[in-house]
């Protein structure tokens, strides 16, 4: 009778499984856009539009507070410019692969709101946001130096700028998050699946008061 049991419970627990599967692949996987991404090895919704190679709970909550009033840079350019351009006023964006960089230029050539910039030299990447003479709203630290990058940037936002790390989770940037924490940002860690991958990472929006988005 025991037996018995044991395998009604081991059937009950592979059906489980198995539906549960289902309903992943059915709703999360399709609704997200995660097997359109994975199939074309690019981030990308439901409907093919470009999306960040942020995390998913992230791009949900900036969806909801970028507006056209703000202004944003970027370390590193993709797909995330095509779906910040179209969010925000302005987009400036920095990538220092030479071949990766005319591929986005490409793409966004049309667009009169982004400006791109190409910087090989690692010092002429990270001080990148310095030579545009600007303060920015919005900083996207999602490309090379992170932590070097993140410390720039801090100093070229607006009084209410914010600050998006991607990957953040990741141990050789914990002095860079500290670094912000220990200058008066707060944070706030989206940690969720991404596009692409199989696995889960984090993007954290660093803020201060008053800032642009009401956080």
């Amino acid at each position: 009778m025991v037996e018995f049991f044991k395998k009604i419970l081991r059937k009950y627990r592979w059906t489980s499984d198995i539906l549960e599967l289902y309903f992943l692949r059915r709703f999360y996987l399709t609704e997200t856009g995660w097997l359109e991404s994975r199939f074309r090895s690019r981030p990308m919704d439901r409907n093919r539009n470009p999306i960040p190679w942020l995390t998913y709970a992230s791009i949900y909550f900036l969806n909801q507070v970028l507006s056209p009033e703000l202004s944003l840079f970027e370390y590193g350019c993709g797909n995330s410019t095509i779906w910040f351009s179209e969010r925000v006023g302005h987009v400036t964006s920095v990538e220092h692969d030479a071949s990766y960089y005319e591929l986005i230029k490409s793409s966004v050539g049309t667009l009169d709101n982004v400006d791109l910039i190409h910087f090989s030299s690692k010092d002429a990447y990270i001080q990148a946001i310095r030579s545009t003479g600007k303060k920015f709203d919005v900083v996207v630290v999602d490309g090379r130096e992170r932590v070097e990058c993140s410390k720039v940037a801090a100093e070229c936002l607006t009084d209410g700028g914010v600050i998006i790390w991607d990957n953040s989770e990741r141990d050789h940037y914990h002095t860079g998050v500290e670094y912000l924490l220990a200058t008066g940002f707060k944070k706030i860690d989206f940690m969720s699946h991404v596009p692409i991958g199989h696995h889960q990472s984090c993007t954290t929006i660093f803020y201060k008061a008053n800032n642009c988005f009401n956080i």
